[in-house]
C-alpha cells in the first residue's frame, strides 16, 4: 500500500489537472454541504455566487503563485534527500515515521507560526486582514488570501521542508491533506457538538476555527492552526466560542461593507493611512 501511495504523491506536482481535482472536488463537496446544512445564516452583500467569485479571484492569484514556488519546493526537497538532511534522515524513521514528521513539521511552520507571525507582526497583519474582512466565511473563504500573503506562507512553509527534509511524496500528501481541511474547517457547515469537540482534540474542527473568525478580539487572535489544533492546545493560543455568537468581520481595520470589493482589497495593504 504504502508503495503505490508514496509512487503517485511523489509524481503529483507534475500533474496539475489531478491536484486542481482536489482543490475544486473539496470545494464543490463542501459547497453543497454547507447549502444543506448551514451553521450561520449568511447575509452575502449581492448573492452567493457574487461572493465566491470574489473569492476565487484571489483563489486564482495564490495558485499561479504557488507554481512558481513549487519548483523551489521541489528543489529543496531533493536536496534534502541528496545530501541527507533533515529530521527524517537522521532518525531514520521510515516511510510511516516520515510522514508523520514531515506532517507535524509542514503543519507547524507552514500553518501555526506563519499564522500568528501575520498576527503579532503588524506589517504582515496589513495582507491577512484580507482574510479577515470577508463577512460571510464560507468554502470560498478558504484561499482568500492577498498575493504577498501567499508568498510569506511558503517561505515558512520552505522552513518546514528544510527542518524535517520532507521528501516530494510527504509534501505533497501533506498539501492535499490541507486543501482539503481548508475548504472544510472554513465551510459553514452545522456539525453534532460532540463530533465536532471530538476531532477538535487532535484536528483543527470547524466550529474551533470559525472562533478565529470572530470579529472581535482576543478571539481573533487564537485559534491559529491550520490541521492540527495541538499546536494551539500546547502554546496557550486555544479559545472556545459557541457558534451561536459568532459574527464574521473586523471590528476596525477595514470597512466591513468593502468586504466584496475585489480592487479595493488587493490595494488596501499598500496604503500609507494606519490599518
Amino acid at each position: 500500500m504504502w508503495a503505490r501511495i508514496i509512487e503517485y504523491f511523489s509524481t503529483l506536482e507534475h500533474h496539475p489537472a489531478q491536484r486542481m481535482a482536489f482543490l475544486v472536488g473539496g470545494l464543490l463537496i463542501f459547497w453543497i454541504i454547507e447549502g444543506s446544512i448551514p451553521l450561520i445564516p449568511l447575509q452575502y452583500k449581492k448573492n452567493k455566487l457574487h461572493h465566491a467569485i470574489v473569492n476565487m479571484g484571489f483563489t486564482v492569484i495564490h495558485l499561479i503563485i504557488h507554481t512558481f514556488l513549487a519548483i523551489f519546493i521541489v528543489k529543496l526537497s531533493d536536496w534534502c534527500k541528496a545530501e541527507q538532511f533533515g529530521l527524517v534522515y537522521w532518525m531514520n524513521v521510515g516511510v510511516s515515521g516520515t510522514i508523520i514528521i514531515s506532517f507535524l513539521a509542514l503543519d507547524f511552520f507552514g500553518g501555526w507560526l506563519v499564522h500568528i507571525a501575520e498576527h503579532k507582526v503588524h506589517f504582515l497583519w496589513r495582507f491577512h486582514i484580507i482574510h479577515h474582512s470577508d463577512n460571510n466565511v464560507d468554502v470560498t473563504t478558504g484561499l482568500r488570501h492577498h498575493p504577498v500573503e501567499s508568498v510569506l506562507r511558503g517561505l515558512f512553509f520552505f522552513m518546514g521542508i528544510f527542518l524535517s527534509g520532507a521528501p516530494m511524496y510527504a509534501v505533497m500528501i501533506f498539501q492535499t491533506l490541507l486543501v482539503l481541511s481548508t475548504a472544510f474547517t472554513h465551510a459553514n457547515i452545522s456539525m453534532p457538538g460532540w463530533l465536532d469537540k471530538l476531532l477538535g482534540y487532535i484536528l483543527v474542527s470547524p466550529n474551533m476555527h470559525k472562533v478565529h473568525h470572530h470579529w472581535k478580539q482576543p478571539f481573533t487572535d487564537s485559534n491559529y492552526g491550520a490541521i492540527f489544533s495541538i499546536w494551539d492546545r500546547l502554546l496557550g493560543t486555544y479559545k472556545k466560542l459557541d457558534p451561536k455568537q459568532i459574527r464574521y468581520g473586523l471590528d476596525r481595520y477595514y470597512p466591513n461593507e468593502k468586504d466584496e470589493d475585489f480592487m479595493l482589497l488587493m490595494k488596501k495593504p499598500f496604503q500609507k493611512k494606519e490599518l
